[in-house]
């Protein structure tokens, strides 16, 4: 159900914003939630409207409160984004299909805002699980902060940890594991290639244009190896087993 939140903290991370809202669902890691700001909603610069962005929860915390990591793309994210404690937010989710933890020893990689459901998923695992992040430059990097261990970190431009991607990172790190992974379409492909050709599991979680979050708008049809499915309903999250490629028509950054 659609329904109207509180915000109650605005923290800047670096090159991205943490917004928390006041709400008692309690999501499991990689579903998502349709978010839209209620004050600022609509109008605005040539009184352009917006649709809601699709956004999964990055923590569940004790005081009632989810944490949504962000980063501002767009005037959509943007208004999100200046969103302070006290104003509206409208809220839809949680929705969709999250990851699915088995017996076999998880390892996680992230790319950028993906960082966000692989935290929801790691306060839920061991913490001496590992965490493999990239990120574009030592701002973006500070997201890892919210990690309650430290991730091994990769930088395109070598300014934090490794300098090159998180997928050389991971090249050494597959025996025996199931691989957790969301990011940019181009890292998630990479993840699948190279758990395909190991055969090692990995659940990956895609991303694609949402318009809705509920079926409706088949905006976010993706093909898999057995037909279109829709990630909203069928995903975000699929096996990486069951997809011929991770890069989606339509994804975004």
């Amino acid at each position: 159900m659609r329904r109207l939140a509180e915000v109650t903290r605005n923290e800047r991370l670096g090159a991205y914003v943490l917004l928390s809202v006041r709400d008692s669902s309690r999501p499991q890691p990689g579903q998502f939630f349709m978010l839209a700001a209620a004050e600022r909603w609509g109008g605005g610069a040539n009184e352009r409207p917006y649709l809601p962005r699709a956004f999964s929860h990055a923590r569940v915390n004790d005081d009632g409160t989810l944490d949504f990591l962000l980063e501002a793309v767009g005037p959509g994210t943007q208004r999100l984004a200046e969103l302070q404690p006290g104003e509206g937010i409208w809220i839809l989710g949680p929705l969709g299909i999250g990851f699915k933890p088995t017996e076999r020893p998880p390892l996680l990689v992230g790319g950028g805002i993906g960082a966000a459901p692989l935290l929801a998923l790691h306060d839920e695992l061991p913490q001496e699980t590992p965490v493999l992040l990239g990120f574009r430059s030592a701002a973006h990097a500070e997201a890892a902060a919210i990690f309650r261990t430290d991730p091994f970190l990769a930088t395109d431009d070598g300014s934090v940890g490794h300098s090159g991607l998180v997928t050389e990172l991971l090249m050494d790190r597959l025996d025996g594991v199931e691989v957790y992974a969301c990011g940019p379409p181009p890292m998630l492909e990479a993840v699948r290639a190279i758990c395909a050709e190991r055969d090692i599991p990995a659940q990956l979680a895609l991303e694609s244009g949402m318009a809705c979050g509920f079926g409706a708008c088949f905006g976010c049809v993706v093909p898999t190896k057995n037909g279109y499915v829709r990630l909203c309903l069928d995903g975000p999250v699929l096996p990486a087993a069951e997809l011929e490629t991770a890069l989606t028509p339509g994804a975004g950054h």
